[in-house]
């Protein structure tokens, strides 16, 4: 019974702030709002912030800002719309664009960071796999005692990716989207709460991700215990 409740808790921590981030985006991404698409209006903030060499792309993956091509990329489905989710998440991905110019050393941290991830859960995925055929076939087995404890460390890196990407989010959002929304009056004053909501949910889908890998972690330390 115990046990159970605690799996119970852990799943909600994990999936609470994923779940009531779904929910304000979806209940702000219904109605029309805008004079034009989110799309639209990172268009009019790029050129109007004059940041140049800073392109505005359509793309059929999640919205972000690529730093390396110094391209702001939305998705039609969602910063294609005229609503208010559409305009402050491009507003948002404007706001890391305004970072890179700044150079902002914690941007340019996650960015390398993410490269970095990417071979790194490869590299411990592969070393999970052959850790205990290895230890098997040298007959030692603290060989693949060491692979699977490199294995659990390298899979680390994803959390220190979300750890490093959480401040990055905030300050993209609160830092700058959210001043620059207000001040070029973007968004009527009413609706300043509900940008920020839109803003906080946003951040909170990083820190679902950051769980969810330290529960990935945690669920690779119990198997090595073993």
């Amino acid at each position: 019974m115990g046990y159970a409740l605690a799996l119970a808790v852990l799943v909600a921590v994990i999936a609470g702030p994923g779940l009531w981030a779904r929910h304000v985006l979806e209940k702000y991404g219904r109605d029309e709002y805008f004079s034009g698409t989110g799309i639209d209006l990172a268009r009019i903030l790029v050129e109007d912030l004059r940041l140049l060499g800073v392109r505005v792309e359509t793309t059929e993956l999640g919205d972000h800002y690529d730093p390396l091509e110094k391209s702001v990329r939305l998705n039609p489905a969602t910063t294609g719309r005229r609503s208010l989710t559409a305009v402050v998440v491009a507003a948002h991905e404007v706001g890391h664009a305004l970072q890179d110019q700044a150079g902002d050393s914690l941007l340019r941290s996650r960015t390398a960071l993410v490269h970095a991830g990417v071979w790194a859960e490869r590299i411990g995925a592969a070393a999970i796999m052959v850790a205990p055929l290895l230890g098997a076939a040298l007959q030692v087995p603290v060989v693949g005692r060491l692979l699977l404890v490199a294995a659990v460390c390298v899979l680390g890196i994803p959390v220190l990716v979300h750890l490093v990407t959480l401040p990055v989010e905030i300050d993209a959002s609160f830092g700058r989207a959210l001043p620059l929304l207000k001040a070029g009056r973007y968004i009527p004053p009413e609706d300043e709460a509900a940008a920020r909501r839109i803003l906080t949910a946003c951040a909170l889908t990083y820190l679902a991700q950051a769980l969810a890998s330290m529960f990935n972690i945690l669920r690779w330390a119990r198997i090595f215990r073993r």
